[in-house]
């Protein structure tokens, strides 16, 4: 009897978290505008609709050595189809092809254990970043929160750690995460069977590790390195309506070692297609507990872009974090550059010794695209920045950027004017001159906004929350574009 009141008592007070929503959306094409479906790990991409979502969390508690984490999520709903073009290689024709996406989805469902400061996670979890504000920011380079998170298993530190004999000066943070993409049915409902790779059934590895100085002192700096991964799967190569050529490369156990240290050979220089972003974030702290943050991440694909010989290229932003709640709370300015990419050209004499030509060109960059791999997203949305108009968006039905060779700036606020009730706005702007394998003769323009209000209405059921958003994108680029879209929500706890 001592024994079942024991096990009571230990589990009375588990905390357990719920949410639940109610979400209607309104766009003027079948897709929404980019301010509007970016940001929520591909929820609300179609431009019409309305779902319901519910949730429950068990959160870690981080004041015990050993502890353990649950989260599910789901969206249950119906949404507008988009036409994409496909090749119907019998008849030697065009035709339209209606897609959207399943009625029901799940959007988070993971297991969590920790141990001092080191995680084991299993399953699919909403990931931040380290370096950008996940709210505000045009997002970040090489894992964002714009597509459905990919499952797997990951590993690493909870939050940074004191470097041994540095007295708290250096602390480091990481993670390893290895997927299994599971994307694949879409790829095949929204290419177009023309021209372009297939690439299915992919696995996928990302690492991080960042650096960083004393964070009590008014000025610290945080630096390092993301890397990402495709590999393994299948590929269909496709060219003029025909199948060119095959490639199954299938899962074998040296890919795991092959996607964290890259390896020469296979179909490409590397096996797998790799990517990442050299990050760094300064932050000064004012008497007043007010923020100043100065960031960059510059991208790169291969070695010119490690080597920092592709210009400007990257994210470059400021941030200010005001003291306290009010009418302003943060702002975030960011300017963003994709143009110092090189052409199509890539020679180089080490791969032609039998060549008089004895000059380098590196070339061949292709942001967030990779021959034998594909485009860099999961479900048609960018894995990476969403400012760059993902695949998804291509009515011709491309798998890949079409518009990666772009500038632009994006600009965000937001604050809370009064306890029940806050806001954020959002602008940007982008102009884009095809990629550096097919160039535009006409360079394209999009500006884009989006501004969300949210209320807590008086009441006895504090939990409730309403929001509204409207977007808009208007020019060549993305089109022209209007979508609202309302949203009742609730969210509690109690303890099991």
């Amino acid at each position: 009897m001592l024994g079942v009141v024991s096990t009571i008592v230990a589990y009375a007070g588990v905390p357990l978290e719920y949410h639940a929503s109610v979400t209607a959306q309104a766009s003027s094409e079948s897709l929404s505008p980019y301010m509007l479906g970016s940001w929520n790990e591909g929820r609300y991409v179609e431009g019409s609709g309305i779902w319901q979502e519910a949730g429950i969390l068990k959160r870690l508690d981080m004041s015990k050595r050993f502890n353990w984490s649950v989260g599910f999520d789901y969206l249950a709903g119906v949404g507008s189809k988009t036409d994409y073009a496909r090749w119907d290689d019998e008849s030697a024709t065009w035709g339209q092809n209606p897609v959207g996406r399943n009625a029901f989805r799940v959007t988070q469902l993971f297991g969590e254990l920790k141990y001092r400061a080191v995680y084991l996670t299993v399953g699919m979890k909403n990931s931040k970043s380290g370096i950008v504000d996940g709210r505000l920011s045009s997002g970040d380079l090489t894992r964002s929160n714009n597509a459905a998170p990919i499952p797997g298993v990951a590993a690493g530190f909870l939050d940074f750690q004191d470097i041994p004999f540095t007295n708290g000066w250096v602390q480091i943070d990481g993670e390893i995460m290895y997927g299994r993409m599971m994307d694949s049915g879409f790829k095949r409902r929204e290419f177009n069977y023309y021209a372009g790779a297939e690439a299915l059934n992919l696995y996928y590895n990302y690492k991080r590790c960042y650096f960083r100085t004393n964070p009590e002192k008014n000025f610290h700096v945080v630096v390092g390195m993301q890397a990402a991964a495709m590999f393994g799967g299948t590929t269909f190569n496709y060219t003029a309506g025909k199948l060119k050529d095959t490639v199954r490369r299938g899962f074998k156990f040296k890919d795991l070692f092959q996607a964290f240290f890259p390896q020469e050979g296979g179909e490409a220089y590397y096996e797998g297609s790799h990517l990442g972003s050299w990050d760094l974030k300064a932050v000064y702290r004012f008497h007043d507990d007010s923020k100043l943050s100065a960031y960059f991440e510059w991208p790169w694909e291969d070695g010119s872009g490690i080597g920092r010989m592709n210009g400007w290229d990257g994210l470059w932003g400021l941030q200010y974090d005001f003291a306290r709640s009010g009418i302003l709370t943060k702002a975030v300015v960011e300017y963003l550059d994709f143009t110092n990419q090189s052409g199509p050209i890539h020679y180089d004499p080490d791969d032609n010794p039998e060549s008089p030509m004895t000059g380098h060109a590196a070339g061949a960059d292709n942001y967030y695209n990779n021959d034998f791999y594909g485009a860099y997203t999961n479900y048609g949305m960018g894995i990476g920045s969403p400012f760059l108009v993902a695949p998804i968006y291509n009515r011709s039905g491309m798998l890949s950027y079409l518009h990666n060779r772009a500038r632009g700036f994006h600009a965000a606020i937001e604050g809370n004017p009064t306890d029940r009730i806050s806001y954020r706005l959002m602008v940007g702007y982008a102009e884009a001159g095809g990629s550096g394998w097919v160039p535009d003769f006409k360079k394209s323009h999009s500006t884009s906004a989006m501004i969300e209000g949210r209320m807590k209405p008086a009441g006895k059921l504090p939990g409730f929350e309403v929001g509204v958003k409207l977007a808009f994108d208007k020019g060549s680029l993305r089109g022209d574009n209007f979508g609202a879209q309302l949203q009742v929500a609730y969210h509690g706890d109690f303890s099991f």
